[in-house]
């Protein structure tokens, strides 16, 4: 028999409002002391009246016409009532049977699956729906002393509930990136899951493979499934559902079943397992009833209005770096990450073809001259922006945003030109580059200023070749009897008695012409 999981996600995504859901509390739980941060709505005390937040319910529209969903023309909200301590009033105001988004998708892709694994995959969105946080619990050490700070309470919140489509743990992974990309795009939230800006819930269970005779699937049923709660990052996610995977796997071996009833259970960091904790409930034993104290949301005007406001989505921006300008998929992804800096790279790559337009050197009309540079500026970009650019930002703790303020695009464009054109190495970039970080001075300046501009001439570098083949005497002898890797040593010679400036490429061609 042979088994597979089927997985299912529920995430919670902070939304990034001034004030929270139901009340004009600030909405900020974190750097805050515990419980100043309420007042008597969001505390549920006696006689009080929730008023929604227009502004969550335009980011939850947002947000969910971003992942692909349908709007409804109306929806509302709804009291789901439960009993426990980080819920003062006994009930969460939550949306039950009419929530501001439905059916959505997000189609992923799955680079690091396995032989056996989906490289692409279709997952179906049930629902988005808007309700207020709960507060936040902590508990002693020796177990004998628990605390509530209610700041997060009723934090707004839009809740992502998946449809089981889910195939294996990398494909969750993937699609928490690409929804956590999405929710920063749209500036819905900041979804940082580590700050507690994004959760997420991992439903599994297992299930049998059948197939028809000539091989295709058939439907199956669901099995119980395990909830898996307090997962406090992306990767935890997948470790925690590769876990029950095993976990599963082995009662089946066992008992020739699916696990017996859906439960839920909590993910231990530290050992790496999930921890039974309680049976998981049905959406009756909540008790769901139309929240008496808010009116139904008509969407039809809200619909429209945020419809206009979705941006470009990280995937097309993905998609469309690596078409027009020929980065490759990986830095694509690393620089439509944030928005800063997918900015930064949007108006460096104009700077670079207003130079290929004015540069007469280089032949063809705008469109040819670009097409025929573009994967050689692609690669120097990246190289420069990402690795050498980016290591520096690292190093003095700055961000994109002030990488743009000390570096604009047009000085980058130049700097990237002097390269290009041969008429700063490597070496001197790097110094050239720190020293515009430093100082945001334009680059020709600085390269004048350190006397760092590239030696390419022939008649500029005769010299410096000629004195290293009269002092290497026997290396040229070893070149010569066909030892040809000694080139880098005399190429070495020739950057050192230049102090850095010779053109390695021209210094090695000259060598080699002296030398036959």
């Amino acid at each position: 028999m042979k088994i597979e999981p089927v997985i299912g996600l529920e995430i919670h995504v902070q939304l990034k409002t001034k004030s929270k859901m139901f009340c004009s509390c600030e909405n900020i739980s974190e750097d805050r002391p515990p419980n100043t941060a309420v007042c008597p709505v969001c505390t549920g005390h006696p006689g009080t009246l929730p008023v929604a937040n227009a502004e969550a319910i335009n980011l939850g529209v947002r947000a969910g016409l971003a992942i692909n969903c349908t709007i409804p023309d109306r929806a509302k909200f709804d009291r789901k009532n439960y009993f426990y301590p980080d819920l003062p009033k006994g009930y969460q105001i939550s949306q039950f049977d009419e929530p501001v988004a439905i059916k959505g998708w997000l189609d992923i892709e799955v680079p690091s699956a396995k032989a056996h694994e989906r490289k692409t995959a279709h997952i179906g969105i049930t629902r988005l729906h808007l309700e207020e946080d709960a507060a936040k619990l902590s508990h002693s050490t020796d177990g004998k002393a628990s605390y509530v700070d209610y700041n997060r309470g009723g934090t707004p919140l839009a809740e992502i509930v998946t449809d089981p489509d889910f195939a294996s743990p990398a494909e969750a992974r993937v699609f928490l990136q690409e929804l956590q990309r999405i929710m920063r795009a749209v500036g819905a939230s900041d979804a940082d899951m580590e700050k507690g800006m994004m959760r997420c819930d991992a439903n599994i269970s297992m299930r049998e493979i059948v197939e028809k005779p000539e091989g295709e699937r058939l439907a199956m049923q669901l099995n119980p499934k395990t909830e898996v709660k307090n997962i406090n990052s992306i990767r935890n996610v997948e470790r925690a559902l590769e876990f029950e995977i095993k976990r599963q796997t082995a009662v089946w071996e066992e008992t020739h079943a699916p696990v017996a009833e859906t439960t839920t259970r909590g993910w231990d960091d530290a050992k790496g397992i999930t921890v039974d904790q309680r049976s998981k409930e049905a959406a009756h034993d909540y008790r769901y009833f139309p929240e008496p104290d808010l009116p139904g949301l008509d969407l039809v005007a809200i619909r429209e209005a945020q419809t206009k406001l979705v941006p470009e989505l990280p995937q097309a921006m993905r998609a469309r770096f690596i078409d027009e300008y020929g980065f490759n998929r990986e830095d694509a992804t690393i620089m439509t990450d944030d928005a800063a800096l997918a900015d930064y790279v949007e108006e460096i790559m104009s700077e670079m073809r207003v130079w290929l337009h004015d540069n007469g050197e280089i032949e063809g009309t705008d469109d040819e001259k670009w097409e025929a540079n573009k994967a050689k500026i692609a690669k120097l970009v990246s190289g420069w922006l990402l690795s050498k650019l980016g290591g520096l930002l690292i190093e003095k703790k700055l961000s994109w945003s002030d990488a743009k303020t000390k570096i604009t695009a047009e000085n980058f464009g130049d700097f990237l030109a002097l390269i290009y054109a041969s008429k700063m190495n490597s070496a001197a970039a790097q110094i050239v580059l720190a020293e515009m970080l430093a100082t945001a001075k334009e680059p020709e300046a600085i390269l004048e200023e350190k006397n760092l501009g590239q030696q390419s001439s022939a008649d500029d570098l005769k010299p410096a070749v000629e004195g290293v083949l009269n002092q290497y005497v026997d290396q040229v002898l070893q070149y010569k009897a066909g030892k040809v890797q000694i080139i880098k040593f005399l190429v070495g010679a020739v950057m050192k008695a230049t102090n850095g400036k010779a053109n390695p490429q021209v210094a090695e061609e000259m060598l080699k012409e002296m030398m036959k």
